[in-house]
């Protein structure tokens, strides 16, 4: 067995233990690599789908630019720093560990420790908005949406605080592009762009959770040229469109991944774990030839986590830290 195979092995056996142990704690399995969910038990009012009228929200004034008015996201040197999550919970993540208001404030702390002269930082808030489930629901896809009324604080708050809203999507059994599309009342908006999370990327028989899921490079494509075309017919500045990554299979033909126009391409390595551990499966995944980069901090999962003066000495370099 050669030393990348021992160490995705590792990293599956580490995965399967902290599920466990997550499921026992709050009733629900926490991805521990990528920060993704798989829902156990579905709370009262369970999340259902969005709606799919298009636009923003009434009585918004929708800008033509992205925050500080310019066109394209890392446009004057900036460095994107996102808080990760869902709604309503600390489970899945930072980011639903309180109102908007309440993780505005300490996503804008952990923020200001990236900021550097020449280098603003632009805030992002990682919102899971269709989230990976262990039964496969009333459609039998394994997986269900965020309601509009669950989503709209995030985007509102964006909005006041100049943040970029990101959606997460983890899609069980169903493709990226037809759940993409349910996401295009939201996607509309300039501020608001697409992550792809193919660790819930189910194939036929498979279930969240039991294994890790991957894509083909062929459904990136589709999806990506899909929002690409919404940019152009809206006349939207330029797009984060996110892949999230901490396995090499988990995108496969990943050097087939097309740039598309209006779309900034960023691949996102979540691996946890040491310092040394988490500089191993970023060397190994990363593709800087082909994308931006991005870097994901864990509060519990990370041993001894890394600063962000550690993050800046990483190269390749890194543009877009998460924290989850």
């Amino acid at each position: 067995m050669t030393l990348g195979a021992t160490r995705d092995a590792l990293i599956a056996a580490l995965a399967s233990m902290l599920a466990v142990a997550a499921i026992s704690v709050i009733g629900a399995s926490i991805g521990p690599t990528s920060g993704a969910a798989v829902s156990i038990v579905e709370p009262a009012g369970a999340p259902t789908r969005p709606a799919t009228d298009a636009g923003v929200l009434r009585g918004h004034t929708e800008p033509t630019t992205l925050p500080g008015g310019r066109r394209s996201v890392f446009g004057g040197g900036h460095f994107l720093v996102a808080y990760y999550g869902t709604a309503g919970t600390p489970a899945l993540g930072v980011l639903g560990d309180g109102s908007p208001a309440q993780v505005q404030r300490r996503l804008a702390r952990a923020g200001s420790a990236f900021a550097r002269k020449g280098h603003p930082v632009q805030l992002v808030y990682e919102l899971i908005v269709s989230i990976a489930d262990s039964s496969p629901g009333p459609d039998g896809d394994y997986s269900h949406d965020l309601t509009r009324a669950q989503v709209e604080p995030y985007l509102r708050a964006a909005h006041r605080n100049d943040a970029l809203l990101l959606l997460d999507i983890q899609t069980g059994r169903s493709d990226f592009p037809t759940v993409a599309r349910r996401w295009r009342w939201a996607l509309e908006d300039p501020w608001v762009g697409l992550a792809l999370d193919p660790e819930w990327r189910m194939g036929g028989a498979e279930v969240p959770g039991r294994v890790i899921g991957h894509v083909d490079a062929a459904e990136v494509n589709r999806t990506a040229a899909w929002l690409s075309t919404l940019v152009e017919h809206r006349h939207l500045p330029q797009k984060l469109f996110v892949l999230h990554q901490f396995r090499t299979g988990m995108i496969r033909h990943v050097d087939r991944v097309r740039h598309r126009p209006g779309l900034v391409m960023v691949q996102h390595v979540d691996g946890f774990g040491t310092p040394t551990a988490k500089r191993a499966t970023f060397h190994a995944v990363a593709r800087p030839q082909r994308f931006m980069l991005g870097f994901k901090l864990f509060y519990r999962a990370d041993v001894h986590r890394m600063s962000a003066a550690d993050v800046f000495r990483l190269r390749p370099r890194v543009r877009f830290v998460s924290f989850q």
